[in-house]
């Protein structure tokens, strides 16, 4: 005999009614479906994210005799390269999620130039090889031609700063160069693997047009996949020396960053370098937050007639991996600078603070220093032997 409590029947062994039979199997049912869809979003999601990340553009991890070169590496350990000192991302009192929340949703104020930023095209392909120049192509990319020698240092001509489609587009003006503008380049110095500083469809294109690379530990894993020859690729650890003749000398030194592509994090180094030619001394800072490897290496081999060091995409909130204005000033000096061009800035949003602050900011702070201050507008011939020449505040009338 059957009793009904609503819409709902129950039965017993016996055929006899009990409570919630028919609610419990319709709740299982309804239970599996849920987690049959949420597992295959899962699985979709998994599988579509595993197959973009194996796009050229994300690189290849070392292996091989590449790896046990790293692993050998006294600056490797614990399946990682490590910094000299201890390197948080976040600093102390912040946390990811934290910062992250900011990045997303925070208010943030003129993070690119409201139109074109000014800017300059210079023909490099019939420069002078008699003349001594510096090109600046935004962020930290520049071209230089020292003593007959060409040298391009992270080349990014891409439209994006991500592999990511949405990720940061550059401001409009900033990117006038491409790969088909470069002359023939005798050494490419990669600093390290990011995505703005590593451009895999700029360097792509380089491949017929460079002799030789230079770089860190298993950056060269990137490079080989990408169409470089292993005859082409320098690749060093941190405190080693590079002979290339005629008075040409290049010396890798430490920096206080991070590196990594995909999901892989600290499995190539991150670099600076000392180069020194016939007529001067350069140091090619690349990423870094401060630390006291700047002193380190101006008493080991300043004084340097230039340094190039990184002055963008900081904040408070990441200092040691991103040096403040007021630490990029500190830097110079530990160097024994006699000239500083600051670089990482006016091309990509990558931080949370105005586009035009850190080139403003450096200004006002050389003001009271001895060190002369390089704040070239994008794509204008630097003459290198001109040793004091007068820059203009290019970024000043732009909105």
């Amino acid at each position: 005999m059957a009793a009904s409590c609503g819409l709902v029947t129950f039965y017993g062994k016996t055929g006899r009614a009990y409570p919630g039979y028919q609610a419990k199997k319709t709740m299982l049912k309804i239970a599996k479906r849920i987690m049959t869809v949420l597992l295959t979003v899962i699985v979709v999601l998994g599988v579509g994210v595993y197959g973009y990340t194996r796009q050229a553009i994300f690189g290849k991890s070392p292996a091989g005799q590449r790896l046990e070169r790293i692993k050998a590496s006294p600056n490797y350990s614990g399946g990682q390269f490590r910094n000299i000192h201890d390197t948080p991302q976040i600093t102390e009192g912040y946390t990811m999620f934290g910062v992250m929340l900011e990045f997303l949703f925070a208010k943030r104020e003129r993070l690119k130039p409201d139109g074109s930023i000014p800017s300059k095209k210079t023909d490099l392909l019939r420069l002078s090889k008699e003349k001594d120049v510096l090109v600046w192509f935004g962020h930290s990319s520049y071209f230089m031609q020292l003593d007959g020698k060409t040298f391009l240092v992270d080349p990014v001509f891409g439209e994006r700063v991500s592999p990511i489609p949405v990720g940061s587009k550059a401001f409009e003006g900033s990117n006038r160069y491409t790969a088909e503008d470069m002359p023939e380049i005798d050494y490419l110095f990669i600093t390290h693997d990011h995505y703005d500083h590593a451009d895999y469809e700029t360097l792509a294109r380089l491949t017929r047009k460079v002799k030789k690379v230079v770089c860190g530990l298993g950056v060269g894993e990137h490079l080989e996949y990408w169409g470089y020859s292993p005859d082409a690729i320098i690749e060093h650890d941190w405190d080693e020396t590079v002979t290339f003749g005629n008075g040409f000398v290049v010396h890798t030194a430490t920096a206080r960053h991070f590196s990594g592509r995909r999901f892989s994090r600290n499995n190539t180094l991150w670099m600076s370098y000392v180069l020194k030619t016939p007529s001067r001394t350069i140091y090619i800072g690349g990423d870094s937050g401060y630390d006291t490897h700047f002193a380190a290496i101006g008493n080991k081999y300043g004084p340097f007639d230039l340094v190039i060091l990184e002055n963008g995409q900081y904040d408070l909130k990441w200092k040691y991996i991103h040096m403040l204005p007021e630490e990029v000033l500190q830097a110079a000096k530990d160097l024994k600078a006699k000239q500083l061009f600051p670089v990482h800035s006016s091309k990509f949003i990558i931080s949370n603070h105005p586009w035009d602050e850190p080139l403003a900011r450096i200004s006002e702070l050389s003001k009271s220093s001895s060190i002369a201050l390089m704040t070239p507008m994008i794509g204008e011939e630097v003459d290198l032997k001109e040793d004091h020449r007068q820059f203009s505040e290019w970024w000043a009338d732009v909105k």
